[in-house]
């Protein structure tokens, strides 16, 4: 008996483990704010797992020691299922994470003295105390949350020194419901023909992500530091802004993105355009009026200058675009004026107007037009933004998979709707939709659905968030529903490619949904 004891109590240390993994990795995935992660949770992510685990606790209870050897089984066998799961965005074992499993662990431990103390019976102590995992990561979250914010201010207050000691540092911020990291990386390469410049790695796009840029990355040597900034709700871009001091700003674009948490595009606009209220009266700020939200709210400003491809109205507008599968080719006018002979690897209108706003700094910054034109034709395709890739067999990828909202999706499917492939070729699209939009959510996927449809020869439906909205919006289109498939997975989705695709054919990937969403 002591021997299967120390079994049972082995295996279940190991599922608890597995378990408040998971919690805290979502919790990660959810920007460990409580309201998004209570969405997340109520949505019914872990009913099953929870009624799994309730159903061994009743069974526990009435044959206990019987049970035992079985439990520990059933239990090693979840942990390992748990353990062994791919997920696309991998828990970061950042310094908080270990503190909350660690701070988590020591609840753990006097829940489970508490609860033996009434419940003095193996399974459905251990039933409850899993069940109650979420409560007691979120207790350990409320307990961390003194000292968390004790370190977040420290490195903020160290961030801003870091800042303070070099004055003749030019700040450019990037902001936009979508664009700022393509942004970010061209006009990265294109100022770095002449400057020693600065970009955050990957998506740091918060301020604790920009402090951590800061502190890590930034060198005396560096001339310009360009900054994105995301947001999730109002005043998040003014505290970068109040971090930082821009004196150039780049607001991409408005558009119905976070919705969950901004309720309204008035309060986006807003948000958006912290950014260039914080600028100095000498400073810059760019603007995309192609940008349906920007151009119906935007008055004359000072120091504005603005970028377009459809808008006649923009300072810099793209003109003559020509799409090949090799390159892009576009002209510019200038209020007036014309350059020619612009060309790149990069496809889409939205790569041409992330462009333009980086062309429009560079001229700021007394960028040359040669070194302009040389920056941007060696600048790489950034991945799942509407990279296109050529795969075996003759087939072309279009993968916009990062990330996705109305209008880049509509972007995509432009491109799509219009890309050269070799007679015979379909054109395919494989989607599980945009999700975060709120109550506009099953609207705007309806709508993309009908632009599909308009697109496509074969559409791919993944995933169950948004999947009877999809395929309203097809059927408004009379889609043929033999070029329907509908799959559970991405996985499942290039399953069924492998055995369609023939020679010729474009697939657009668009949208991947995080491991938060099904």
């Amino acid at each position: 008996m002591l021997f299967e004891n120390i079994i049972f109590w082995s295996m279940y240390a190991l599922l608890w483990a597995a378990v408040v993994r998971y919690d805290v990795h979502m919790f990660q995935l959810n920007s460990y704010r409580l309201e998004r992660y209570a969405r997340w949770f109520g949505s019914g992510h872990k009913h099953i797992r929870s009624l799994i685990i309730l159903a061994l606790a009743v069974v526990g209870f009435f044959a206990n020691s019987k049970f035992l050897p079985f439990s520990a089984i059933f239990m090693l066998v979840l942990a390992c299922r748990e353990f062994t799961s791919k997920y696309k965005t991998p828990i970061v074992y950042t310094m908080r994470v270990k503190r909350l499993l660690l701070t988590t662990l020591l609840l753990t431990a006097a829940a489970l003295g508490i609860t033996w103390t009434f419940v003095p019976a193996a399974m459905p102590c251990v039933a409850l105390l899993l069940i109650a995992t979420p409560a007691l990561m979120l207790a350990a979250n409320i307990v961390n949350k003194p000292i968390e914010a004790a370190i977040s201010r420290w490195y903020y207050n160290d961030a801003k020194r870091i800042l303070r000691s070099m004055p003749d540092l030019t700040i450019i911020g990037i902001t936009g419901s979508f664009g700022k990291t393509s942004t970010k990386n061209y006009l990265y390469r294109i100022l770095s023909e002449r400057y020693n410049v600065l970009m955050p790695p990957g998506n740091f796009n918060t301020t604790l992500g920009v402090v951590r840029t800061v502190r890590e990355h930034l060198k005396p040597y560096h001339q310009i530091f360009i900054v994105e900034m995301g947001a999730k709700q109002r005043g998040d871009i003014k505290e970068i802004c109040d971090l930082v001091h821009p004196t150039i700003g780049i607001v991409t674009a408005v558009g119905e993105m976070h919705l969950e948490t901004f309720h309204t595009v008035d309060n986006i606009f807003k948000t958006k355009f912290e950014l260039i209220d914080a600028l100095p009266a000498d400073g810059m700020g760019v603007i995309n009026l192609d940008s349906e939200h920007i151009a119906s709210r935007y008055g004359d400003k000072p120091n504005i200058v603005s970028y377009g491809v459809n808008s006649t109205k923009a300072n810099y507008r793209a003109t003559n675009i020509a799409y090949s599968a090799a390159q892009t080719s576009f002209d510019i006018a200038i209020n007036g004026s014309a350059r020619e002979g612009y060309t790149t690897r990069l496809a889409g209108r939205g790569n041409i107007l992330n462009l333009l706003a980086a062309i429009a700094v560079a001229d700021r910054l007394n960028i040359p037009e040669s070194l302009q034109k040389r920056a941007i034709r060696q600048i790489e395709q950034i991945e799942h933004r509407l990279s296109v890739k050529r795969a075996a067999g003759g087939v072309t990828i279009l993968d916009d998979a990062y990330n996705s909202n109305p209008t880049g999706a509509q972007m995509a499917l432009e491109v799509l709707s219009g890309f050269e492939r070799e007679q015979g070729g379909r054109r395919i699209v494989v989607t599980p939709g945009f999700v975060e939009l709120g109550e506009r959510q099953a609207a705007l996927n309806r709508e993309l659905g009908a632009q599909i449809a308009d697109a496509c020869d074969i559409a791919i439906v993944v995933n169950r968030t948004n999947r009877q909205a999809l395929l309203e919006g097809l059927s408004d289109k009379d889609f043929p529903e033999d070029k329907i498939k509908v799959v559970d997975s991405l996985n499942e989705a290039l399953a069924f490619l492998t055995i369609t695709l023939q020679r010729g054919d474009v697939v657009l990937y668009e949208n991947d949904l995080p491991d938060s969403f099904k």
